[in-house]
């Protein structure tokens, strides 16, 4: 006999109100890291239709590319709310709700699979304790800490919808074999998860494991064996295993490498990563049981002596072990041991140059730990002690929901984050980089000089920190200064379109626009996509006289849309200038016009569109754009003088 259905649905109420009660202060965190590129310059989410748009994610954008499930369910967010960020974040705790929901129904149904414990008597205990248990797992998983940067870091969606799905393709597969006298229902379960299984490989690579989990899962609680499994769903197999051509062909369409920072063509010895990740799953493990110190950025390092990381090669071995000989007794430790392992085998096993240790990865196997540990406890504690052993559970869970709304906290500003991440990982230069960036966006002039300094300290290779820390000195007018980390960043990377850009217009600054010209044309060689690349080159051209290259450049800026509103905006500004010299004024006075009705309080634009204007003999409007001139700025220099001239030629 079954627990009646409100037992049940009071379980999904708790564990849905622990999803809110956890993230409730997550909602207007801004974006942060990689969501910038991913969301807001991101301009494949921009329409949902056709389809074909945002399921094609760009191929230069490094956390969306080959992930068009993800950028579709971004491009969603933006047709409801733009780039406001409360959808986006209200969006991730659903999914993360979905998962847990769909975790809790997944428990259950196995451990219904499994012999009731020695400790438990009497049919009401025998029922009620596999819904009692699969709460308790979902309920922590839900609450936990470690899960905050795959739900309020709002591009990490990535781990979270991928984690949703994977939980859904295994769920969809015991409903299949719990139905195997309905035919129909069970194909109908099979086919869902073969689809869950598809969108699923469509929103992250991790996503690989899981027609192999599904078969472990199988050997484990349902089949005889492997080939048993195989034999008597030859259909479904094939059609999961068949999901593996569309991740391939994915993976492929990115380079295969995630642009250039995974795989073992990526720059960093296998050996050396795979002793990293011996450290990375000790941490993985402690922060299961005691999530503190969290970090949002633990940056690159590599273990290079395999005695550095002894202790942690044996515990993890050794659990590799026992997982290996759980999974050849069939037991439920042994799939649990390999959900744990064979979800982070992916990104354990593929040597990455960015990413050694990160928490998000532990979104799916952190299920696999609580579930042990819990059923672990459950069944060695005895009947009178389980009451106590429920509450203990529960006040566990609040631990962990107080917590996670304190983790939340340190996203509230990119400040706070990047602060966090410094005091906990001082050696780190990208956070310390991070940091200088947060500062400068915030207007701590001081701050981000220190942190741009410290950065390059760490690492003096460092070409991003230099070029960034050059942009800065240019915008403070040390161009010399400036001048010298450009350079710097291209002697360490000499493809790198930014640092060409900025030198470029450094060097215009200091009047050496035929050494700037070279830079610029390298910039939009190297990113021809991006309108600000045009629009610099097109500046330094129409300095140096080339005005007929420059109206080509700025035309081409106008073209590109990945650009900012503003760049768009000087862009037609400075075409109709070039435009106005050329002797062409008719067509200057529709990018004029163009500009005014964006800003239509920009004086030099109404003053050179009324000596256009002026030279075609429109001499009433001449008249109206010098008078709008001297109203948004009385000294502007010459309006007046040409206010006169035009006022003289009105009169009869």
């Amino acid at each position: 006999m079954r627990l009646p259905p409100p037992t049940l649905f009071l379980a999904v109420l708790v564990i849905g109100a622990a999803a809110v009660a956890s993230y409730w202060n997550s909602l207007h965190v801004p974006f942060v890291f990689d969501d910038a590129s991913s969301i807001t310059t991101n301009p494949t989410i921009r329409r949902l239709w056709p389809l074909s748009e945002p399921l094609s994610p760009p191929l230069t954008n490094v956390t969306a590319q080959g992930r068009p499930i993800l950028n579709l369910s971004l491009a969603v967010n933006y047709a409801i709310g733009g780039t406001g960020v409360t959808g986006y974040h209200a969006l991730n705790v659903l999914i993360h709700a979905l998962a847990a929901l769909t975790l809790f129904g997944l428990v259950r149904r196995t451990l219904e699979r499994l012999p009731a414990s020695g400790n438990d008597s009497g049919r009401r205990t025998q029922d009620r304790a596999p819904t009692l248990l699969a709460l308790a797992i979902a309920g922590l998983w839900v609450a936990h800490p470690l899960q905050t940067e795959s739900v309020t870091y709002v591009i990490q969606r990535a781990e979270s919808l991928m984690g949703l799905f994977y939980l859904l393709t295994v769920y969809c597969f015991t409903r299949s074999v719990g139905d195997a006298g309905n035919p129909a229902s069970r194909r109908l379960w099979q086919a869902l998860a073969v689809v869950t299984c598809a969108l699923g490989m469509a929103t992250k690579e991790v996503m690989a494991t899981a027609p192999l989990m599904v078969l472990f899962y199988d050997r484990s609680f349902v089949a005889e064996s492997f080939a048993d499994a195989l034999r008597r769903r030859v259909v479904f197999y094939s059609a999961l295993f068949g999901t593996w051509l569309l991740l391939g062909w994915l993976i492929l369409q990115g380079g295969g490498n995630r642009g250039g920072s995974v795989g073992f063509g990526a720059g960093v010895e296998p050996w050396a990563y795979w002793l990293t990740q011996f450290k990375a799953v000790a941490m993985y493990l402690r922060l299961s049981f005691w999530p503190a110190p969290l970090v949002f950025e633990y940056g690159s390092f590599w273990i290079t002596a395999p005695g550095e990381i002894a202790l942690e090669a044996v515990m993890v071995l050794g659990l590799l072990a026992l997982t290996i000989r759980g999974l050849w007794r069939r037991s439920a430790f042994g799939f649990a041991g390999a959900w744990f392992f064979g979800i982070l085998a992916p990104t354990s096993l593929a040597p990455g140059t960015t990413q050694m240790i990160v928490e998000h990865r532990m979104y799916l196997p952190l299920a696999a730990v609580l579930a042990i540990t819990v059923v672990g406890v459950h069944r060695l504690v005895s009947l009178r002690w389980r009451t106590r052993g429920w509450m203990g559970c529960a006040a566990v869970a609040l631990v962990f929901l107080a917590l996670t709304v304190r983790r939340n906290a340190d996203y509230r500003t990119d400040v706070a984050l990047w602060g966090d991440t410094v005091a906990k990982r001082p050696s780190n230069p990208l956070a310390h980089y991070m940091l200088a960036g947060a500062w400068e966006r915030a207007g701590e002039v001081a701050g981000a000089l220190a942190s741009y300094a410290e950065a390059l300290r760490l690492k003096p290779d460092f070409s991003v920190g230099h070029e960034n820390f050059g942009s800065l000195l240019l915008k403070l007018g040390r161009r010399a200064e400036a001048i010298t980390h450009f350079e710097t960043a291209l002697r360490l990377q000499p493809t790198f379109p930014d640092a060409h850009m900025n030198l470029g217009n450094a060097l215009v600054a200091e009047g050496r626009v035929g050494e700037a010209i070279p830079h610029l044309a390298a910039a939009v060689r190297l990113a021809p996509e991006f309108a600000e690349m045009h629009y610099n080159l097109g500046n330094a051209l129409a300095a140096a006289g080339r005005t007929a290259e420059a109206i080509t450049a700025f035309e081409t800026a106008l073209q590109r849309e990945a650009g900012s509103p503003a760049v768009h905006v000087a862009a037609q500004y400075q075409l109709a200038n070039a435009l106005a010299l050329s002797g062409r004024p008719a067509q200057a006075v529709s990018h004029y016009e163009a500009v005014l009705q964006v800003r239509p309080d920009y004086a030099e634009a109404h003053h050179n569109l009324g000596s256009a204007l002026l030279e075609l003999g429109r001499i009433d409007e001449a008249v109206n754009h010098y008078e709008a001139t001297l109203r948004i700025a009385p000294d502007f220099p010459n309006a007046r003088a040409h206010l006169e001239q035009a006022r003289r030629l009105r009169r009869p």
